[in-house]
């Protein structure tokens, strides 16, 4: 067996060839027996790229079911990042494929993110930088900005994966109460954190900021639409740092045009980028930030460093964290591979 090929979608790439990110450290994918390189930037994985590629880190371009190489030599696809909505998971497995998140990475920033956001809304901070950016008469109205304290407020969470109990975790000093909505997650997980199980339609009436922590699949999609919008109370916040359209964008903008919420703090949006003439964008009580908010040196590092971790362990012969389809282990096609890895590379 030759190198170990990694594939890194051209978008890691600025236009000049230079790296747009640099913290993302790629020393440990070059050496004498593996070695990386990139392809062209489209916004679809074209199968003919990864034909002599083992691995494939990804960052935005979609990767279908005609992503597949007909080689069956690539054996991983590591995304950057925790989402996985833009890679056909079915294709991936039934083609010896296995795919990897990277949870450690995004799981103290995203939780920052959603932080921020909430202290931002409830301290009412970019209409207190309008009107102080405004002179005298600003300042003369500042008596009528007050913000929300969150002493005794209810924080609740759609989901209670990895993000949100780091979110939980970092908000505790708040003294706020915990809640959150989570069909899947065990109940001793939850009281470990100190967060409430409830329903669905009880987080969204009882809760004063809602924070959307879930993956977007078909379950998901369009979940948080008029009807749980119009249990939450008018003072309450809604922030989405997961995917955008886990939440009908349409009726989200009706009720904060119509003040059935206070407010909101979106990290993301259904169609991305927004179109210029978006209503969402006009409206005064939303924080709109573009699916960036968590971009530090610090994620990407840490998205980088699981991407590589998830690629060493493959070349090794090992099976690596995070799998989004642990199923693919079992297959024999996908066994013999990782045996292949382990007898060449297993001492690296």
């Amino acid at each position: 067996m030759g190198k170990f090929r990694v594939a890194l979608s051209g978008d890691f790439r600025n236009p000049d060839g230079s790296a747009r990110f640099p913290e993302f450290d790629l020393a440990p994918l070059d050496g004498p027996d593996i070695e990386h390189y990139y392809l062209p930037s489209e916004p679809e994985v074209a199968a003919s790229d990864v034909e002599d590629a083992d691995a494939l880190i990804l960052l935005l371009p979609r990767f279908g079911r005609s992503s597949v190489p007909k080689s069956g030599r690539l054996s991983l696809l590591a995304r950057f990042g925790v989402g996985y909505d833009t890679v056909d998971v079915d294709a991936c497995t039934e083609n010896d494929i296995a795919v990897a998140i990277a949870p450690s990475g995004v799981r103290r920033p995203v939780a920052v993110s959603i932080i921020t956001l909430m202290l931002a809304l409830t301290g009412r901070l970019i209409a207190k930088d309008r009107i102080g950016r405004q002179g005298p008469d600003g300042w003369a109205v500042k008596s009528d900005f007050h913000g929300r304290g969150l002493i005794g407020r209810t924080l609740g969470s759609v989901g209670l994966g990895n993000i949100a109990r780091e979110m939980f975790s970092l908000a505790r000093p708040f003294d706020l109460k915990f809640m959150a909505s989570d069909p899947y997650v065990d109940p001793a997980v939850a009281r470990e954190v100190g967060v409430q199980l409830v329903d669905i339609e009880t987080l969204f009436r009882e809760s004063d900021i809602v924070s959307i922590n879930c993956f977007l699949n078909a379950e998901t999609k369009g979940l948080v639409g008029a009807e749980l919008l119009s249990m939450m109370k008018p003072s309450a916040y809604l922030i989405n740092t997961a995917r955008g359209p886990i939440v009908d964008q349409k009726a989200l903008t009706e009720a904060l045009s119509d003040g059935s919420i206070a407010g909101a703090g979106l990290d993301v949006l259904e169609r991305e980028p927004p179109d210029a003439d978006d209503p969402i964008l006009r409206l005064d009580n939303v924080i709109i930030t573009p699916h960036a908010l968590c971009f530090t040196d610090q994620c990407f590092a840490g998205l980088g460093g699981a991407d590589t971790a998830a690629t060493l362990a493959v070349m090794q012969g090992r099976v690596p964290d995070a799998l989004v389809n642990p199923s693919v282990t079992a297959r024999p096609a996908w066994q013999s591979k990782l045996s292949a890895y382990a007898q060449a590379f297993g001492n690296r």
